[in-house]
């Protein structure tokens, strides 16, 4: 069986592409590094690939807002790519900087692109959170999560626009469409809604969403950053088991259902 490719997108700014590229391979999938230019000019095809990745970082220095660049680059020269590329249900996930940029492609919440509904607006701290935190993983149709709904799992956040926020009317869809795929938690494993457990002050203690297919997700917090026991904090301390890194799940979930298409 071939392995899924992958494209791990990269520009100016972006410096998690390196982990996300690892944590793909891991997973079991052939990863690419391509360039924004190279699919402009069409070098490299998004067709080619069955999973499109947006990593971590700050692409083009978070200039006028974070994403902001990046998503009009996406909008504005790939958009028949992108659409062609979600007509054909194939997988697409955006980590911090990569969930910026998805929500303000429009491709989250409501695959609308050139539409923004969302954003991830400054910490309500007023700085930069770099550390670990809980995640609740909620039930929801996302396909990057299946098993593991229910489940509390540890991943580090670092960013300083992280609070998700958005209209109620908004909100209220994505909540009783089952769009919401992680909250922050405190040590009671319930949804957070204060520092520090919420690290930003994000609506509803949103972490991560995806749009109504759940082949399309984006999260603040880094899963590629807990793909190895090792990667974690704490991890002389953590009981010995067979469960694999928390985040090592994301990528393997979306492996396995790039094998089947």
């Amino acid at each position: 069986m071939k392995k899924p490719r992958v494209c791990i997108l990269r520009t100016d700014g972006i410096n998690c592409d390196e982990e996300t590229f690892y944590a793909f391979e891991k997973a079991g999938a052939e990863s690419q590094m391509v360039h924004v230019n190279q699919l402009r000019s069409k070098e490299k095809q998004l067709a080619d690939f069955h999973i499109l990745a947006l990593p971590g970082g700050f692409s083009y220095g978070d200039d006028v807002h974070s994403g902001k660049i990046l998503a009009v680059e996406l909008t504005s020269f790939l958009k028949e790519q992108l659409s062609e590329f979600v007509s054909a249900g194939k997988l697409m996930i955006g980590i911090c900087n990569g969930f910026q940029v998805l929500v303000r492609t429009g491709l989250l919440p409501n695959q609308r692109l050139g539409k923004i509904e969302a954003a991830l607006t400054a910490n309500d701290s007023g700085h930069f959170e770099c550390r670990w935190v809980t995640l609740l993983v909620e039930h929801s149709h996302c396909v990057f999560t299946r098993g593991m709904e229910g489940s509390l799992i540890d991943i580090q956040v670092a960013h300083g626009e992280g609070k998700f926020y958005t209209d109620p009317s908004v909100i209220e869809k994505i909540e009783q469409n089952d769009q919401v795929v992680f909250r922050y938690a405190g040590i009671d494993g319930r949804p957070a809604s204060l520092y520090p457990a919420n690290p930003n002050g994000s609506l509803n203690a949103i972490a991560g969403i995806c749009d109504s297919t759940g082949r399309i997700m984006g999260m603040m917090p880094h899963p590629e950053r807990h793909v190895e026991k090792t990667h974690h904090p704490n991890w002389r301390r953590m009981p010995k088991s067979t469960v694999p890194p928390h985040g090592l799940a994301v990528f393997r979930n979306a492996v396995e259902y790039a094998n089947q298409m």
